[in-house]
């Protein structure tokens, strides 16, 4: 496996046209998107900001949070990928310190021998998705290499599984669909960074997506049937950030999805996460619709402290759902149609 890295001047140049395109006044969308000119509502970004003053103001010193999971590496990755998100430089905007306190605490936890962070693929999975995410744009010379053995990581738990997935650690025989978007996400994300990702380790995940596709065309857990919401999501968006839009699978998952919309209480804020990249990726007319819904159920959810409670915790909570309406900016790589 090889590594092609970005250039990082052309990196930052990009972010800062970026930055320059919003300028002073209305928040403009990144200009590589659709509808370039598309203003941010001052809705969305008012409830952004106040989410993540909450993540700003509660983050610890070590870079985590001491509410549910705020500890753990993959919950503190989507609070970096929020961050991340609103599009503000991470080397000297307002959020670069806790942007790199996060960073600390992932790179912190990855095992120096095998590339391992945390202590199951949950955390491993998301915590790469934040590293591939920073890389480029955080002028930090540790992300290309702990992103590359943490790639090696993914890939070689998977080449030693019989469904050519993942499961809750390295070493398991069994496999889940959504620990396996965990990880596939988070390939596709260093794959579109320039790491080297064998388009092989991609068509094998697919592969056992339709395996556990039920006739509804939802997907179930371990093998078909069982299908609900969350799991649908995951594996609608995995098919389309893979480009297999054109596929009998995606179609009818996308289907089973959009009769779903917002009437899923099953996990919703990891449900709200991956639904609104499935929306975005299908179609604009269909993102738009969701985006409204989402956007004005999270209105009426948002605590006075700009934060979401869940069963996993608040900071969990907060960061999927800011990260659900954070399509309207557009600027982490990973939310490119």
């Amino acid at each position: 496996m090889t590594m092609n890295a970005p250039p990082a001047l052309l990196s930052r140049v990009l972010l800062l046209l970026a930055l320059a395109l919003g300028g002073p006044g209305p928040t403009r969308a990144q200009q590589l998107f659709e509808r370039p000119t598309d203003v941010i509502p001052p809705e969305v970004e008012r409830l952004y900001s106040k989410g993540l003053q909450f993540l700003v103001q509660t983050q610890n010193d070590k870079g985590g949070w001491s509410d549910g999971y705020g500890a753990q590496p993959a919950v503190v990755g989507l609070a970096v990928l929020a961050m991340l998100a609103h599009g503000d430089d991470p080397n000297s905007g307002p959020y670069s310190l806790p942007v790199r306190r996060g960073i600390d605490l992932i790179l912190g936890q990855q095992n120096k021998q095998t590339g391992y962070i945390g202590n199951t693929m949950y955390n491993h999975g998301f915590a790469t998705l934040a590293l591939a995410e920073a890389y480029g744009a955080l002028n930090d010379e540790r992300l290309g290499p702990a992103l590359l053995e943490a790639v090696k990581l993914i890939l070689s738990s998977q080449a030693q599984n019989g469904f050519g997935a993942w499961r809750y650690s390295p070493e398991s025989k069994d496999a889940d669909t959504t620990v396996s978007g965990a990880q596939l996400v988070a390939l596709l994300a260093a794959r579109n960074a320039g790491f080297g990702v064998p388009e092989d380790a991609i068509k094998k995940a697919l592969q056992f997506y339709q395996q556990c596709q039920s006739g509804d065309g939802g997907f179930g857990y371990t093998g078909p049937g069982g299908s609900n919401g969350p799991r649908t999501a995951i594996g609608v968006l995995v098919f389309a950030l893979a480009k297999q839009k054109d596929s009998p699978s995606y179609k009818s998952a996308f289907q089973f999805l959009n009769q779903a919309g917002l009437n899923e209480s099953h996990y919703y804020h990891y449900y709200i996460y991956y639904a609104s990249q499935a929306f975005f990726h299908a179609s604009a007319e269909g993102w738009e619709a969701w985006n409204r819904i989402n956007l004005n159920v999270l209105k009426n959810s948002q605590k006075p402290d700009g934060s979401w409670d869940g069963s996993f915790g608040s900071v969990f909570a907060t960061s999927t759902s800011l990260l659900s309406v954070a399509l309207n900016y557009r600027y982490l790589p990973i939310y490119e149609r």
